[in-house]
């Protein structure tokens, strides 16, 4: 029996990570990248390419390596646990070098349409329509992995700002800004205050005369550097506190989250404030916002009502003269023309079971990867959604009946609007370990807490209190590696190699204390492992 041949369609790190996927389950991945290289979104690049995102020359990614890299494929421990997006890239580089993964690439192909074969209800095979050098050609698969991601169209909502087209100053999306050289000497305004924007405001004041970061809502702003100088994500995205946070009320959830962000500066005083709580509205990661703020570098400005010619008007009634420039950091919005209806998105809103598939298909060949804005890192998701796909593809695992599917979706849509203020950045959000958590079950590879609590307890230890990192879900199921249990005990190994270089004393009685507060809660901790897990 041959093969099952399976269309990979993108080659980032969504589809980088399908193609290996496909490869551990012997299916035949056969992937298609219009441009002449891989990387997606993280491959720099000083021209923009329509139809994809495109990051800015000193972009630094807001996850941190323990918590991004595949789970089988540790990020170096001498690289920086916040990188550069040229050592992003480099890793993913490595990885398909290590995997041998370019081979299944075909470059500078687009994927023109993809169309259900006339026997689709019985073969569940695809028409898959490519382009490559003004040569149409068509190939028939037994799967399809999308992989383009949700950073494809920039959103540019310029109906919203009465005025604008007749500003005589420019005016562009984020995905068009490159360096702040250009900025120099000018007064410039930041539109929306995600990431782009914080990053965007904190960068151009560097050589700006003035910016004025302007947002409708507001928010709150968490750092990369957390308690002890530790990644604040893999401070968070432990079992143990993600436990607490299901028994806790989330008012309260919120006002510690909310204390915690207002002592390292007041958001109220900062004009940053939002009318929202903290769990509502997906987090800005900045940790030199504040700075440029005390300085007078940025200032936080409400929305803007209408420009004139040279001048902003915002809905305070304050006014901005003899403004230059204005950046829409106003996000991205998703589509998938090539599937001619087989999913389809309406205003960022899309219906698939598990953020995956499509639940009106009479087989379930097609999956989609990677379209999620988790609250974490989306690498480790596109890869665990890749592995259960893989094993859908290859019969191994079935899907729940269209009813249940379609009930289950209407469940996750009703939570997601009843946490989130509305936006279209929000239809696609997801908690990270939930989500992890969920595929991990779907695999098989769920760490089993309880077992290891007697069977490996330091191991067990770890996964409770330690960050819940991708290479837990290496150490058994499918896909077992065996190098995991290393790979884990030794991540703050990891963290700490590239800041240490420089030798100093460590302080024996605070080693000492440290080491009986972790034997003491270790005790509480395994009470609560066997009681709750």
């Amino acid at each position: 029996m041959t093969n099952k041949r399976i269309a990979v369609i993108g080659g980032g790190v969504s589809g980088l990570t399908s193609i290996k996927c496909c490869l551990e389950e012997g299916l035949e991945p056969v992937c298609f990248e219009r441009t002449d290289d891989i990387g997606g979104l993280w491959r720099f690049q000083d021209k923009p390419e329509e139809g994809r995102a495109s990051i800015y020359k000193s972009v630094i990614i807001n996850t941190s390596k323990e918590m991004m890299c595949f789970s089988d494929y540790p990020i170096p421990d001498h690289f920086p646990n916040y990188m550069h997006n040229s050592q992003v890239l480099e890793y993913f580089r490595m990885y398909a070098k290590e995997f041998d993964l370019l081979k299944y690439i075909r470059f500078k192909t687009t994927v023109c349409s993809v169309k259900k074969r006339p026997d689709f209800s019985t073969s569940g095979q695809w028409e898959v329509v490519t382009e490559s050098e003004g040569k149409k050609e068509m190939n028939v698969f037994d799967g399809v992995m999308v992989c383009t991601g949700h950073h494809t169209n920039a959103h540019l909502p310029l109906e919203s700002f009465p005025g604008i087209k007749t500003f005589k100053g420019q005016y562009f999306h984020s995905r068009d800004y490159k360096n702040p050289e250009s900025f120099t000497g000018k007064r410039v305004i930041i539109i929306g205050i995600g990431n782009s924007g914080g990053d965007l405001a904190v960068e151009i004041s560097h050589t700006a005369k003035q910016v004025f970061l302007s947002t409708r809502r507001g928010a709150w702003i968490l750092n990369r550097v957390g308690d002890h100088g530790y990644p604040s994500d893999v401070l968070f995205s432990s079992r143990f506190k993600h436990f607490l946070t299901k028994i806790l009320n989330e008012s309260l959830l919120n006002k510690y989250l909310e204390s915690k962000m207002n002592q390292r500066f007041n958001h109220e005083m900062y004009g940053l404030k939002p009318k929202h709580r903290a769990l509502s509205q997906h987090p800005t990661v900045n940790d030199d916002l504040p700075n440029r703020i005390i300085s007078g570098m940025v200032k936080v400005k409400g929305n803007v009502k209408e420009f004139t010619e040279t001048d902003a008007i915002f809905e305070d009634g304050s006014r901005e003269n003899d403004i230059d420039a204005v950046i829409f950091a106003t996000g991205y919005t998703f589509a998938f023309p090539f599937l001619e209806g087989s999913v389809k998105v309406v205003k960022n809103k899309v219906s698939l079971y598990k953020k995956v598939f499509p639940p009106n298909l009479e087989k379930p060949t097609l999956a989609i990867i990677g379209l999620i804005q988790p609250l974490g890192a989306i690498m480790p998701i596109s890869e665990l959604q890749g592995r259960w796909v893989t094993q859908v593809f290859k019969g191994l695992k079935t899907l729940p009946s269209q009813s249940e599917m379609m009930a289950e979706i209407t469940k996750a849509k009703e939570k997601i609007e009843k946490r989130y203020v509305e936006s279209q950045r929000h239809t696609i959000q997801g908690d990270y370990i939930d989500i992890m958590e969920e595929l991990a079950d779907l695999v098989g590879v769920r760490p089993n807490l309880l077992s290891l609590a007697f069977t490996d307890p330091k191991l067990a230890l770890q996964l409770l209190l330690g960050p819940c990192t991708p290479i837990q879900y290496r150490l058994q199921g499918p896909g077992k590696w065996d190098g995991a249990r290393k790979a884990i005990l030794t991540t703050d190994d990891r963290i700490r190699k590239p800041m240490m270089t420089r030798v100093v004393e460590s302080s024996d009685s605070t080693t000492s204390t440290i080491t009986m507060g972790r034997f003491m809660l270790a005790i509480v901790l395994f009470a609560i492992i066997i009681t709750y897990f």
